[in-house]
């Protein structure tokens, strides 16, 4: 455990961010190694969609 806390130290952290575009966006500009990835909530949120998207599965 200590050496991943060294090497964490010394290389400094690598982000994977998830939805937030600007969250990234102000990452990559601070030189932190960061990948993105496109998400959104299923059915972007409505319950009423999702619970009939439910109900396909």
């Amino acid at each position: 455990m200590t050496k991943k806390i060294d090497e964490l130290v010394k290389d400094g952290p690598v982000v994977i961010n998830i939805g937030l575009r600007s969250f990234f966006e102000a990452s990559k500009t601070q030189g932190i190694p960061v990948v993105h990835i496109k998400w959104e909530p299923p059915a972007r949120g409505n319950r009423e969609l999702l619970h009939l998207l439910d109900k396909l599965l």
